[in-house]
């Protein structure tokens, strides 16, 4: 990240940190029942013949190895290390990583807080054996060296695993192993020198991690980054004109390397052939990010900032590109699409071919376009973006129901497993208006926003759409039983054939198939449901809710396309509609069907 934008805890998620009195609260109850109610039940009955067993066999080299660690977790050596820690990240990224130093500074301030605050309120004695350190009487539990062990040598385990050079992962699990294996052998220094019972050292442990796990979801985990196009201030929909200059005035791709966001279901393999094909292409080494649950982009807003890459690789399915293309709407750093998903449907739609390799290099052979994105708010999710389709009710409920399992096994086809068992929902009462229309009440079973229109095997749900239209189609369907059912796939299948039905003129069609399908066209859709409906978009669940907004944001993202074939689509010459009057028309792949 470049000096002086660095990433920031999002403010939401720093309301997480009123978990620590909970935190407090609980320790305090576990203290009190360890010296109360509990202190005659096994285990706690046997601890004082643990620490007497331990007492008489002290000697030997172990007497000053526990002495080294028990210093080493100590409060001078603690506050020492966590201040040259912090320093290092923050002197060496240049200040990129704040996030991290604010993680891990407070993981040790948290902890020693609620350790202070337990031993105040939990006055438990020593073991009753020779006590080889200096401390109160009354402070054993919860053992605070442990805990501040675990704060810090664990918060540094943490940064290891998430905040990582891609290519090592065997140095850096080995790294977080040696790192978490400090607390634990503080631990039993602390036992062997008579300073607390067992329960106390459980007790620090115990601690110590709720303390690394509360501050990894309030700071560290949290990616809410400044990257081009998402300043302060700046709006969603950036001229597009601006950010085509910004992109040709960068330096050539030799000179700045490509970044990979890896879903972890790409095989190695693929990952290799990925690696091969952008150093064929003149891409300097490639720097990696794999994505997880909780970030399903990696950590590809840290690379932009960090890399200035000339290029982004998406290898996943339709959820990691829509996670890509948020945040490289308006940057001008193009993405290359490798299918490894279920659905592929943004790849299948741009003609990419089906194998991943192939389907690179068709993209890195060809050329790049703008095509739009579609922007969605609702009540519950925060505003995000969108290269595929946006839908609710029965759309929504088939991609909840198809498990990873099932998915991993049938590909695609787990959608149909899991749309036949939601063939039977209720309808949904919805109102639909378009561009600040008049308000149209309907019911559906689904509805579905798309950006682009044809499903897998060719099935041409929104037969309209297209990605570079500057427009998003709505598909209303709504059929009634079983003959409704079947007359609208009959519809779509049919329009798959030679001379079968024709989209209508000017993007609405209305109302088709007896009225199982109806159609609409707009640059802004919004629809509020009667009752909070399933969501979902590109392929990702989103929570239930009761309102679904998408508004188009033209020719946002760039994107490589295969090379013009016979086979290829077609070009005509546009104006970009966020352009300024007088910028030279462009060419760009027309992706009608056909």
């Amino acid at each position: 990240m470049r000096p002086g934008h660095p990433e920031v805890p999002a403010p939401g998620r720093l309301r997480l940190l009123w978990l620590l009195p909970v935190q407090t609260a609980l320790m305090v109850g576990v203290g009190l029942l360890v010296t109360g109610p509990l202190a005659d039940q096994w285990p706690l009955a046997a601890e004082d013949a643990v620490n007497r067993g331990l007492a008489a066999h002290r000697g030997g080299p172990a007497l000053p190895l526990s002495q080294c660690l028990s210093l080493l977790a100590g409060t001078p050596s603690i506050i020492a290390l966590t201040v040259l820690a912090v320093a290092a990240m923050l002197a060496l990224s240049r200040g990129r990583w704040l996030r991290e130093a604010l993680f891990l500074a407070g993981a040790v301030a948290a902890q020693s807080a609620v350790f202070l605050l337990v031993t105040l309120l939990v006055e438990r004695p020593r073991p009753n054996v020779a006590q080889l350190d200096a401390a109160p009487p009354t402070s054993s539990f919860p053992s605070g060296h442990v805990g501040a062990a675990v704060a810090l040598f664990g918060g540094l385990a943490v940064l290891a695993v998430l905040r990582h050079r891609p290519g090592r992962p065997c140095l850096r699990h080995a790294l977080a192993a040696a790192l978490l294996a400090i607390p634990v052998l503080v631990a039993c220094s602390r036992l062997y020198r008579g300073m607390h019972h067992p329960s106390d050292v459980v007790g620090g442990l115990l601690n110590g991690a709720c303390t690394l796990l509360v501050l990894a979801h309030a700071v560290l985990l949290p990616v809410r980054t400044r990257t081009p196009g998402h300043t302060a201030g700046a709006t969603a929909t950036a001229p597009a004109a601006l950010t085509a200059d910004r992109y040709r005035s960068r330096p050539g791709p030799g000179r700045r390397p490509a970044v990979v966001v890896r879903h972890p279901h790409c095989a190695p393999q693929l990952a290799e052939q990925v690696g091969e094909a952008l150093r064929r292409h003149g891409y300097a080494d490639p720097v990696w990010t794999k994505t997880s649950a909780e970030h399903p982009a990696g950590a590809l807003a840290r690379r932009i900032d960090e890399e200035d890459p000339a290029l982004v690789v998406a290898c996943g399915g339709d959820g990691t590109v829509r996670a890509c293309a948020d945040l490289l709407a308006h940057t001008g750093i193009p993405l290359a699409v490798v299918p490894c998903g279920t659905g592929n449907l943004l790849a299948h739609n741009l003609r990419l071919p089906t194998d991943p390799s192939a389907a690179l290099e068709a993209a890195l052979s060809g050329e790049t376009a703008h095509i739009d994105v579609g922007r969605v708010l609702g009540d519950g999710p925060r505003a995000t973006r969108f290269t595929v389709m946006a839908g609710a009710g029965f759309d929504a409920a088939m991609v909840a129901g198809a498990s990873e399992r099932v998915k991993r096994r049938l590909g695609w086809a787990a959608y149909a497993v899991s749309a036949v068992r939601h063939l039977g929902d209720p309808r949904m009462r919805l109102s639909i208006r378009l561009d600040g229309g008049p308000v149209r009440e309907r019911r559906a079973r689904m509805v579905v926003i798309g950006n682009v229109g044809t499903l897998q095997g060719g099935l041409p749900l929104l037969p309209d759409a297209r990605p570079d239209s500057g427009r998003l189609e709505v598909v209303l369907l709504d059929p009634r039983g079983i003959r409704g059912w079947l007359g609208a796939a009959g519809h779509l299948v049919a329009r798959m054939l030679p001379g079968g039905p024709v989209p209508g003129p000017g993007g609405s069609q209305g109302p088709v198939a007896g009225g199982a399908l109806e159609y609409f066209s707009a640059v802004r859709v919004d629809i509020r449901f009667t009752r909070p409906q399933p969501r979902e978009l590109d392929g990702d669940v989103m929570a239930a809710g009761t309102r679904l907004t998408a508004e188009v944001e033209p020719g946002a993202l760039l994107i490589r396309v295969p090379p013009r074939t016979p086979y290829a689509p077609r070009e005509r010459t546009v104006r970009p509609r966020t352009a300024p009057e007088g910028e030279p028309a462009r060419r760009i792949p027309d992706f009608d069907r056909g």
